[in-house]
């Protein structure tokens, strides 16, 4: 939607969060209860399809029908940005049971060793090995070009980082698509960009 950032208000979600993490002293910020905007929209999400981001920039954004078919060469599902516990969960979701096209490499990376030991106990990362994922140790990697998946001379990822620029990945001659855990998931599948609702 072009948004840049986005202020959410702290609800339970977040109370939890921080108390499970040990943060005892923060200060939530509020809008006044007679606040003025000067547009409000209101969006069913549901109605919204996948997105996917075109190379070579993060606002060059489509609907997954123009991207279906593209070949990709490498699926990435983590980062700090979407390897949280519920982006592994829900690639798991997916994958579970299924197996990673032979001429696709996917690469998992849990966003924190927190996140890696909790999918290591519930059994995520398991179904995702499983499926044939290459599980990656945590921190900074593939996302920015520097190891375990640098991409080879023309070569295509589709990945669930946050940025998609020329190079980004250690090549510039290769190309970067960026989508949601569950698309990346499912394009691992079938080699493709796939929308993964008809999976």
């Amino acid at each position: 939607m072009g948004a840049k950032n986005g202020v959410f208000p702290v609800d339970e979600i977040t109370e939890k969060w921080m108390k499970e993490h040990n943060v005892e002293e923060y200060h939530a910020v509020w809008a006044d209860n007679d606040a003025v905007y000067e547009h409000e929209y209101t969006y069913n999400l549901s109605d919204i399809s996948p997105q996917v981001a075109f190379p070579h920039t993060v606002d060059n954004v489509k609907d997954i029908s123009e991207a279906e078919g593209i070949k990709v060469d490498q699926c990435f599902i983590g980062t700090c940005t979407n390897g949280r516990l519920e982006d592994l969960h829900a690639a798991a979701a997916i994958l579970n049971g299924r197996t990673v096209h032979p001429s696709t490499r996917l690469l998992v990376l849990p966003a924190s060793r927190e996140v890696y030991q909790q999918a290591t106990d519930d059994g995520t990362l398991s179904i995702l090995n499983r499926a044939g994922a290459v599980i990656l140790p945590t921190g900074c990697g593939p996302c920015l070009g520097a190891h375990q998946g640098v991409m080879a001379d023309n070569e295509v990822t589709i990945s669930t980082a946050n940025r998609n620029f020329k190079g980004r990945m250690g090549n510039k001659t290769a190309e970067i698509y960026l989508a949601s855990p569950e698309t990346v998931a499912a394009s691992a599948l079938k080699s493709v960009i796939t929308d993964p609702r008809k999976i």
